[in-house]
């Protein structure tokens, strides 16, 4: 697999650009306080799940984002799992004003990262011999006009 150069200088780029250079996990983990026990009753989970983001500058023009999602499962107030996944991507970000940028990263790499997100998030849950679990669609959008609306700005909770 050949590795892209994909930095730009902005002098060459000429127009906006976004660019995805990498995309990775940054970190996973599925408990089961109560396995196996939990395997022998029957499951009516209630299910929470949190959302955020946070971001790293790397250079003049890559950001790293990383879209952390938390997910816990009672049955009857006693805990049947915790699943946490980190998913992260490196974005080239080259062109865009302060305001523009911010979206990008509060809603667009989200967005990019979010359908690896769920597919690791599954993967776990059924390997941990758990029901299927799919985590709906997310408008990040939405999510981060909300967080600029209460004053979080990106990397606000979901």
């Amino acid at each position: 697999m050949a590795d892209n150069d994909t930095t730009i200088p902005a002098s060459q780029a000429g127009d906006k650009q976004v660019m995805l250079s990498r995309i990775y996990v940054k970190d996973c983990s599925f408990e089961s306080p109560r396995a196996p026990e939990v395997f022998t009753t029957q499951m009516d989970p209630e299910v929470k799940v949190s959302m955020r983001t946070n971001t790293k500058q790397l250079d003049a023009s890559s950001v790293e984002v990383v879209l952390s999602i938390t997910i816990e499962a009672q049955s009857d107030k006693k805990p049947l799992f915790l699943v946490e996944v980190h998913q992260a991507g490196v974005f080239a970000v080259i062109g865009f004003n302060e305001a523009e940028r911010g979206a990008i990263i509060g809603s667009y790499c989200p967005s990019i990262l979010f359908p690896y997100a769920r597919e690791a998030v599954s993967d776990l849950v059924i390997r941990g011999g758990m029901p299927v679990l799919l985590l709906q669609p997310v408008n990040f959008d939405a999510v981060y006009a909300q967080s600029l609306t209460q004053g979080a700005g990106p990397g606000a909770a979901a």
